[in-house]
């Protein structure tokens, strides 16, 4: 499949190229537009299609894009301002919720529990587990940057963290002492160990929506009311 991404790196569009037979599976809402393509929507199996919705945050849809003859593109969007990237996965890669755009129809999409420690971090106890052999598009609010790891270690925000290669061994913690954690603006932090490759954002969605409040008029609502508001019509635009 050829593909182009556009809109680079503040409001990325991925424009894929179909070939007669060619298919890409994408999240529900994702299409900006298609050509000569037929679209099925599909749960990819019910099971997998509640853990992804309950669990993981996710649409409980997925839509499949199959060129039947001829030539054909389709435009594939994710719903907030930021970067895509394409990802070679070979294995299992986690991400994110809210940061799976699209994918082979080879990948096999399913919900990891995270542990204790991914609901400490304060972003969610399951992440997405996507493994098999095929490219993949991820997404990210703000820029999207790549760190690979040679035997290394690195200290990540854990609202930064958009996905990361399986066999890096990682544990969330305060980023300094007690008082650290509640009045340097700093929350728990990731840290990762081993060989493999991290993707991270260069905005959070959190850090956006306070901004966003301490810059606008109570007008009669709270602070807190107005970033509820904003942080439910993102999440909404996420289904």
């Amino acid at each position: 499949m050829r593909y182009r991404i556009i809109g680079k790196p503040s409001y990325s569009l991925v424009e894929a190229y179909l070939d007669a037979g060619e298919e890409i599976v994408a999240e529900a809402g994702a299409m900006a537009y298609m050509k000569n393509v037929e679209m099925v929507t599909e749960t990819g199996g019910v099971g997998g299609a509640i853990k992804r919705s309950l669990l993981g945050g996710e649409s409980f849809f997925l839509n499949r894009y199959r060129c039947m003859a001829g030539k054909g593109v389709v435009g594939l969007a994710p719903n907030y301002p930021g970067d895509v990237e394409l990802v070679e996965v070979s294995g299992t890669l986690y991400v994110q919720s809210g940061s799976f755009l699209a994918g082979a129809p080879t990948l096999n999409i399913d919900i990891k529990w995270g542990g204790a420690k991914a609901f400490f971090s304060g972003e969610g106890l399951f992440l997405l587990k996507i493994s098999g052999t095929g490219w993949l598009f991820i997404s990210s609010f703000g820029g999207l940057e790549r760190i690979d790891l040679q035997n290394d270690e690195i200290t990540v925000d854990t609202g930064h963290i958009v996905a990361f290669t399986e066999g890096l061994e990682w544990s969330v913690g305060k980023a300094g002492n007690l008082k650290s954690l509640f009045f340097s603006g700093e929350g728990l932090v990731a840290r990762f160990r081993g060989t493999g490759s991290i993707w991270v954002q260069t905005r959070t969605t959190d850090g956006f929506l306070y901004w966003v409040a301490s810059h606008l008029q109570h007008s009669g609502k709270s602070k807190a009311a107005i970033a509820g508001g904003l942080l439910g019509a993102l999440m909404a635009g996420k289904k």
